[in-house]
């Protein structure tokens, strides 16, 4: 039986799917097969975006139409007949799943009083405790982005749990938890007294149940600027397509002179300056480029009227990047269709998912909530549940990473992410005011991230030093070392042999020896270790498997290959994978002859001699490491044979390819690859690494780092 919760609102625009997005991120580090169910659709018309972006998370697995109970007409219709469907679509999800998220309607069919009972009613029938989300807001809605709508008392918020408890009492439904959802930040221990006085004497809906507050956050409400274009009607006139995503934080009518304008703007404004009013467009354009002046999110030309040929040569050679939108409207329609534009917790905006998911981890109980769910950790080990432990483990060690690549934007969108969840301090190089502005122009805060120009004159002038001493057996002089300090590579090694940064995460648009050598030469390798290599963590559908090296060591000798292998099993310890290590071969055990052969019959005496504990075979194939049939026919009695964690190619062909051919043809998901064999942790990336695939590597380094301290 599936454990499921309801998420139900007693009103519209509570924000509930920021809750739902949390409760789901929560499951689906806990078990393996989550679904989302919607018992009454929005619309019949156009597709439901909350369920699209729940649907959408990874590991969720079931159709868009699969997860629909019933729509609006059919609950007026018939609300019984309508409760059937709903009841067993709804049992058909539960089938295939270990926990189900269940999101309650979003009260946009206007006029009806009832829908809270009715929601009380579903939940009852499917048997799913309810997750009670208030919304903290008077007047939420349209124009909330621009301050419209006011924090709810105490009282407010009091009065309004009695009513939907009632509600839920007199369909029988029981009560999970209360969620205060945008509630007053200076107010939150003050409201969750209020609402738990009134939850304590609802004994027959829960009693003594637990009460959260998340606090209001302007970013979560505000509409992006591709909203703003779809709402005025418009099309992008100039400007950077990839900054439409910004949130718009209100909204300034530059119909006035451009004195009067300029003190006007403020930080995520949207500004709507009539197309005949060139003077004032320029204005915003430079003093958007300004240091003294705020960031804005983009410009709406109004009036549709063309512009002077000068003008567009202007606008085309300052290559600003800021959004600037046509649109036919007057300038009050205008205002008015901006102020209209409603925000969306978008799957498509980077900012709003990492802040709804921080504001859920840091306002909730988490471990209460999923006791009271009597949901269990799933055995079994798939990729998410691998990712997930991975970055839980990084946020548990908080290290300092360093990015050196601070002008490639998914760099900045993983920084976004890993500073937003709490995984991980970092500093990104780059000149600050570059970073910081391309970052803002991307809708992403990095404002906790330290900005450092490689060309810091303190710090190359200490690195010139530090380095010129660890290589003047090399020759190289202080006015060679000051020019190669501020290669991004270098300064970021010199920050971690410093002491500055706890580990270095490179690569994403520099090669794999530009991103590794200033380690060879800087931070060197571990005592006993002859040799740096890779792994890369291969999750696979139930279980998480070791393979190395490769990405480093083209033909490695035997004594290198047994420390390859040493280093692998090292590497598996860390990530809580018990080591089986497989010294592979063309050839098990006794079968074959020749050099390659003999090198890792060779190499796997050395480990047996160096770490007599360490269950090891080799030289073994790959059928007889990894599958438990062939492993009774080819090696019985083996500790290792068929249950191998760790696989040790021969060479970097075999590795390289392998691992490729898994990742492709068996759906498994590669992290790494992961340096080993270094004092410090410095990890490379492939060049055409997801934002994903940057944020496991960070944590990854940072977890590596905490051990190594």
């Amino acid at each position: 039986m599936a454990h499921s919760i309801y998420i139900g609102s007693a009103e519209g625009n509570t924000g509930k799917s920021t809750v739902a997005l949390g409760v789901l991120d929560l499951l689906r580090q806990q078990v393996g097969r989550v679904g989302v169910f919607r018992p009454i659709a929005r619309s019949t018309d156009t597709r439901d975006y909350v369920l699209e972006l729940l649907l959408a998370h990874d590991g969720v697995e079931i159709a868009y139409d699969d997860a629909i109970g019933a729509s609006y007409d059919e609950v007026h219709a018939d609300p019984d007949g309508a409760l059937q469907r709903i009841v067993a679509r709804f049992k058909k999800v539960e089938e295939n799943c270990d926990a189900v998220v269940i999101l309650g309607s979003d009260y946009t069919d206007v006029g009806s009083p009832t829908e809270l009972g009715f929601n009380a009613r579903i939940a009852a029938n499917l048997a799913a405790p309810v997750l009670l989300v208030l919304g903290g807001r008077i007047g939420q809605g349209q124009g909330e982005h621009l301050g419209h709508s006011e924090a709810r008392s105490a009282d407010d918020m009091r009065q309004l749990t009695e009513l939907a408890l009632d509600e839920l009492r007199s369909e029988h439904a029981t009560l999970l938890g209360i969620i205060a959802n945008r509630a007053d930040p200076d107010n939150l221990d003050t409201i969750v007294a209020a609402i738990g006085g009134v939850a304590r004497s609802a004994s027959s809906v829960g009693g003594d149940v637990p009460i959260w507050a998340i606090p209001e956050d302007p970013y979560l409400v505000a509409p992006s600027m591709s909203t703003v274009m779809a709402a005025v009607d418009g099309t992008l006139y100039a400007g950077d397509p990839e900054l439409l995503s910004r949130e718009a934080l209100g909204v300034v009518v530059a119909a006035m002179s451009m004195d009067n304008v300029l003190p006007r703007l403020f930080e995520g404004a949207v500004v709507v300056v009539p197309a005949d009013r060139t003077e004032v467009l320029l204005a915003v354009l430079m003093a958007n480029a300004a240091a003294t002046f705020p960031s804005v999110s983009g410009i709406v030309l109004n009036g549709g009227f063309d512009l002077p040929e000068p003008i567009v040569k202007l606008i085309e050679g300052l290559r600003a990047g800021l959004p600037i939108i046509r649109t036919d409207l007057g300038s009050y329609d205008t205002a008015v269709a901006v102020t209209s534009a409603r925000g969306r917790l978008a799957a498509e905006s980077q900012r709003k998912r990492d802040t709804a998911l921080a504001l859920f981890e840091r306002s909730v109980d988490r471990a209460s909530l999923l006791a009271r769910l009597d949901v269990s950790r799933a055995e079994v080990v798939t990729p998410l549940l691998f990712e997930y432990g991975i970055l839980a483990r990084a946020r548990a060690e908080q290290k300092h990473i360093v990015l050196p690549e601070g002008g490639d934007d998914r760099i900045l969108r993983a920084a976004a992410t890993l500073l937003a969840r709490d995984v991980a301090e970092l500093t990104i190089l780059g000149e600050e005011i570059e970073v910081r502005a391309r970052a803002i122009g991307l809708g992403l805060d990095i404002n906790r991230a330290k900005i450092v120009s490689p060309y810091d004159p303190v710090l190359v002038y200490k690195f010139a030093e530090e380095y010129q001493k660890l290589r003047a057996h090399k020759g190289v002089t202080l006015e060679q070392a000051r020019e190669t300090v501020t290669d991004v590579s270098y300064f970021g090694t010199l920050m971690v042999h410093t002491g500055l940064a706890d580990g270095m995460v490179s690569g994403a648009a520099h090669t794999t020896a530009h991103t590794i050598r200033p380690s060879f030469e800087i931070i060197k390798t571990q005592p006993g270790v002859s040799v740096v290599s890779s792994v890369f963590l291969m999750a696979l559908a139930d279980r998480v498997l070791v393979y190395g090296d490769c990405a480093v060591n083209p033909d490695p000798t035997a004594e290198q290959l047994a420390d390859i292998a040493l280093s692998s099993a090292e590497t598996a310890e860390q990530f809580g994978i018990e080591p089986r290590v497989a010294m592979l071969s063309y050839s098990t055990g006794e079968s074959g002859a020749g050099a390659d052969v003999e090198k890792v019959r060779q190499a796997t005496a050395i480990v047996r001699e160096r770490r007599p504990d360490l269950p090891v075979e080799g030289p073994i194939q790959y059928d007889a490491a990894a599958d438990a049939a062939v492993a009774a026919a080819k090696m019985p009695g083996s500790a290792v044979a068929g249950r191998a964690t760790v696989f040790i190619f021969p060479d970097l062909n075999t590795g390289n390819n392998t691992y490729k051919a898994v990742q492709r043809s068996a759906g498994a998901v590669a992290i790494g690859p992961v340096l080993q064999g270094l004092n410090k942790p410095i990890n490379d990336l492939s060049r055409g690494a997801l934002v994903q695939d940057i944020v496991n590597t960070v944590a990854i380094t940072a977890i590596q780092a905490g051990d190594a301290s």
